[in-house]
């Protein structure tokens, strides 16, 4: 059905939002206006995201609320004129599970699954290759954060091995130093105060010093070169793994609704349904007579329920049941608060990432030059679209 029987799964996907990672700035950095235009257009590019999936969001919280006012209405009218419609729907009810029946034998969907595939007959091929390439994207995407998460301890290990290999050399340098000094008053002892030949030492005592404290010293200035870069590379793949992961969020999230709201685990799973219920769909010039009445009584039902403010009348076709049973209509009613809750749930949750972000990057305002006015105008936005909630 249209809004019913939601499978409950747990949404693993917004947690992928918490294990961002900003970008490494040190103090110095701050003072580079480059890095720090980097890092705030970081953040804008994070938020402009998020904004992309609360405003789908508010669409789908707007119609399911609407469906809610559609059933408000049905339920505060009076008796009279909700009996025409419950003897509407009984018809309605009736000649839909003779047709069920009829076709029981052909297709294999539940009931639910293939009123709402009625309902969503002209979306659903869409949906299917929307569903399909987006499970291959979200697939691709999470080997590429495996991978950058690799790469990232990788250099996390360098870096570390680098600080690690660099106070080892200052020490050894020292001690060095202090070796040479030694020898050095050792050797002018010996030949000033026991008057012993040392020409011959100094030079040969002048070059190993020489050449152990150069070498030292080019190795920890090239450590020191090695560990900036390192510390560069560490920035660039947590820059791309957020990157990465915000995608991974957008499309994991379209490929949960999909499943959901079509009763499926997979896009092939879904093309495998529609199959069925083309199958099935094939079958109607079995019993025209049937359809011919259910289509009469349909279209009976849709005007009668056109003379209230309703947002679709159509959508009780498939939901006739709900107009006769108030069992089902309270279960009806049930799912779409859930529906509606946990949505108010994900924009709120998407809304309180945006606001840290917004005053992350307002407190970079006067380091980021020329692109301010951009800057200004996308947080303005984003206060806008805060405040609509």
């Amino acid at each position: 059905m249209i809004f019913k029987k939601w499978k409950k799964k747990e949404a693993a996907v917004d947690k992928k939002l918490q294990e961002l990672e900003t970008t490494v700035l040190s103090d110095q950095d701050y003072k580079d206006s480059e890095k720090v235009e980097k890092y705030v257009v970081e953040r804008l590019e994070q938020m402009i995201e998020l904004t992309k999936e609360i405003e789908d969001g508010k669409a789908e919280y707007k119609m399911v609320t609407a469906y809610l006012n559609d059933i408000q209405t049905l339920e505060n009218l009076p008796e009279e004129e909700r009996s025409k419609i419950t003897e509407i729907a009984t018809n309605v009810v009736q000649l839909n599970r003779a047709r069920t029946e009829f076709l029981k034998s052909s297709k294999k969907m539940s009931d639910a699954q293939f009123s709402h595939f009625q309902q969503e007959e002209k979306e659903i091929p869409d949906a299917i290759k929307r569903l399909l390439a987006n499970e291959t994207y979200r697939d691709t995407l999470k080997k590429d954060m495996k991978y950058l998460e690799r790469e990232k301890s990788e250099w996390v290990l360098r870096r570390e091995y680098l600080w690690h290999q660099q106070r080892s050399l200052k020490n050894v340098l020292y001690v060095a130093v202090g070796i040479a000094a030694t020898a050095a008053v050792v050797i002018a002892i010996l030949q000033f105060g026991f008057e012993i030949d040392c020409g011959y030492i100094w030079p040969i005592f002048a070059f190993l010093t020489a050449v152990t404290i150069c070498a030292l010293y080019i190795k920890i200035q090239n450590d020191e070169k090695e560990y900036a870069e390192s510390e560069r590379c560490l920035n660039k793949a947590i820059v791309l793994q957020n990157k990465v992961k915000l995608k991974y969020v957008g499309v994991e999230n379209a490929v949960e609704y999909t499943c959901e709201k079509y009763h499926v685990g997979s896009g092939q799973e879904l093309s495998q349904c529609w199959d069925c219920y083309m199958e099935a769909v094939r079958e109607k010039e079995k019993y025209q007579k049937t359809n011919e009445d259910l289509d009469y009584f349909n279209a009976r039902l849709i005007r009668e329920l056109s003379k209230y403010p309703m947002h679709d009348a159509r959508v009780w076709i498939t939901q006739a049941i709900a107009l006769v049973d108030p069992k089902e209509m309270v279960e009806v009613k049930h799912d779409l608060i859930n529906r509606r809750q946990k949505l108010r749930q994900r924009i709120e949750y998407h809304l309180s990432i945006i606001k840290e972000q917004k005053s992350e990057t307002e407190k970079l305002m006067d380091k980021v030059g020329d692109m301010r006015p951009r800057m200004e105008e996308i947080l303005s936005a984003v206060d806008k679209l805060s405040e609509a909630m």
